[in-house]
C-alpha cells in the first residue's frame, strides 16, 4: 500500500513514516516545514519506497502520485506552535482538510483525520469518552486549535455520511517521545530540557491538573490499527494511554530520571483554558483496534531523554538548536 502522510516530517508524522517503511508499505511524505523539521525524516531520504514533497496541503493536489490511504497529520500541534501560526492552524485543518479529503476521494483511497483530545476543551466528563461534545470556548486562546480541529471533524464526518469518502477520526491525546523538539512548550519536552540544563523545572498553576501521556511508537500503532480496520470507518475513536499523572508527579519523575539537581518552581498559568483533568476513555480503541498502549511510562521517558541528550547538546555547548 502507498500512504500520503501529511505532515510527515512532524514529531507523529515522521514516526508514522518510519513505522509504515518498516511494515512494507511505500511512503508519500507531504510537509511544508512551518512546524515540522526535516531532520526527523533525513534518515529516511534514502530508502526505498519513501518520498518526501515539501509543499502545502492548500492548494490543488491533483498531481501527487496516488495512494491508497491518507494520514492528515499536518497542523501545528503544540500551544507555542498554534498560537505562533494560528491563521495557517485555522486553514489547515479547513481547507486542507477539504483539499485532502477531495483527494482521498478522487483517488478512493481510505482517509484519517488525526484530531486531538482539545476538542474536549477543560471537560465536564471524566475520563473523556467520544461521546463528549466538549467543553471548548470558540474566542478563546486555544481556540485557533480546538475549533479547527472541530471544524475538520466536521468536515470528515459529512464526506464520510455522504458516502465520498471512507474516513475514520482518531482524538490523539499528549503524545511523547524522540523527535519532539526541544522547544514544544509542552509538558515533557519543557520538564526534559530544563532538567538537562539543569535549571528548574516550571510547573505551572499549583501542579495538581492532570495529563495521560501516550509514547509515540504506542500512539503510531494506534494511527496504524485504526486506519486498517474496516470497522473502524465512520468512528471516532481515542488514542491516548489511560494511565494520568498530576503535573506535579511528573515533574517529580522526570527529575528524578534526568537530574536530580534541578528544583521545582511554580508560575502562573502562560496559557488560559489549560484544561485541568485529561484522560481518555480508550475504551472504544481496545474493542474496535485491540490496540492497548504498552510502553511504561519510565521507559518511554528515558528513551526520550536519551533522544533529548542530543538535541541539548548544542544549547548547552553555548549554541542553538
Amino acid at each position: 500500500m502507498r500512504a500520503l502522510v501529511a505532515g510527515g516530517a512532524g514529531f507523529v508524522g515522521s514516526n508514522l513514516c518510519e513505522h509504515l517503511l518498516n511494515t512494507g508499505h511505500e511512503v508519500l511524505c507531504v510537509d511544508n516545514l512551518v512546524t515540522g523539521r526535516r531532520c526527523n525524516i533525513e534518515h529516511l531520504l534514502g530508502r526505498a519506497g519513501f518520498e518526501y514533497i515539501e509543499r502545502d496541503v492548500l492548494p490543488d493536489l491533483s498531481d501527487l502520485p496516488r495512494a491508497g490511504w491518507v494520514f492528515h497529520l499536518a497542523s501545528p500541534a503544540s500551544p507555542r506552535d498554534y498560537q505562533q501560526h494560528a491563521l495557517e492552524t485555522m486553514r489547515v485543518n479547513s481547507e486542507g482538510t477539504l483539499a485532502l479529503l477531495r483527494l482521498a476521494q478522487r483517488w478512493q483511497a481510505r482517509f484519517l483525520y488525526a484530531s486531538t483530545s482539545e476538542v474536549y476543551g477543560d471537560p465536564l466528563q471524566h475520563p473523556q469518552r467520544e461521546d463528549h461534545n466538549g467543553n471548548v470556548s470558540p474566542i478563546g486562546p486555544r481556540s485557533m486549535y480546538d475549533e479547527a480541529k472541530r471544524f475538520g471533524e466536521a468536515l470528515t464526518a459529512v464526506f464520510q455520511r455522504e458516502g465520498r469518502v471512507d474516513a475514520r477520526i482518531v482524538r490523539i491525546f499528549n503524545t511523547y517521545g524522540p523527535r519532539s523538539h526541544v522547544a514544544d512548550g509542552r509538558v515533557v519536552p519543557n520538564f526534559i530540557t530544563q532538567a538537562l540544563l539543569n535549571r528548574p523545572l516550571t510547573v505551572y498553576g499549583d501542579g495538581t491538573q492532570t495529563r495521560s501521556l501516550c509514547f509515540v511508537t504506542d500512539m503510531v500503532e494506534g494511527i496504524l490499527a485504526a486506519m486498517e480496520c474496516k470497522a473502524a470507518s465512520g468512528q471516532v475513536i481515542n488514542l491516548g494511554n489511560p494511565e494520568e499523572y498530576t503535573v506535579l508527579e511528573l515533574a517529580e519523575i522526570i527529575r528524578g530520571l534526568a537530574c536530580w539537581e534541578s528544583t521545582i518552581e511554580f508560575s502562573p498559568f502562560a496559557v488560559g483554558d489549560d484544561p485541568h483533568r485529561r484522560r481518555p476513555d480508550i475504551t472504544k480503541a481496545t474493542r474496535l483496534l485491540g490496540w492497548r498502549p504498552s510502553v511504561p511510562l519510565r521507559a518511554g521517558l528515558l528513551k526520550t531523554i536519551a533522544y533529548f541528550e542530543g538535541e541539548i547538546a548544542p544549547i548547552a555547548a553555548g549554541g542553538t538548536k
